[in-house]
């Protein structure tokens, strides 16, 4: 790996959270300082670690893949919250959804292969 920038899951998060910021624009304004920026700081975390961990050794980059993984899971609770309060249509709650169970499974693979080459 050259870069951080090469990592499919990295590319993949940082759309997810590109796309995570404009359905959020549509929130309610009150809103601004609760799930909308939870949401928003949950999503930012997940290629933030990526990269972060990738400038660290194997042991480090493996724990902030994790806590990768574990901003993907504080995400997709969040986005069922937003879907449920009705901030969210079906159709995008379903897209954003799809768009992070892929980021999390390549987290999942990504995880197991590092975890492997460390024992």
């Amino acid at each position: 790996m050259s870069s951080y920038k090469d990592l499919d899951v990295w590319n993949k998060s940082l759309d997810l959270c590109i796309n995570i910021y404009k359905i959020t624009e549509s929130f309610p304004k009150e809103d601004l300082y609760g799930l909308t920026s939870q949401i928003r700081r949950a999503s930012v975390s997940i290629p933030s670690n990526v990269s972060e961990g990738s400038k660290r050794g194997k042991k480090e980059f493996l724990h902030f893949l994790k806590i990768s993984h574990g901003s993907g899971a504080e995400t997709e609770t969040q986005l069922i919250i937003a879907y449920r309060l009705g901030y969210i249509t079906k159709i995008d709650f379903e897209k954003t959804s799809n768009e992070l169970e892929d980021i999390m499974k390549m987290l999942s693979a990504f995880i197991k292969k590092l975890s492997t080459n460390n024992e």
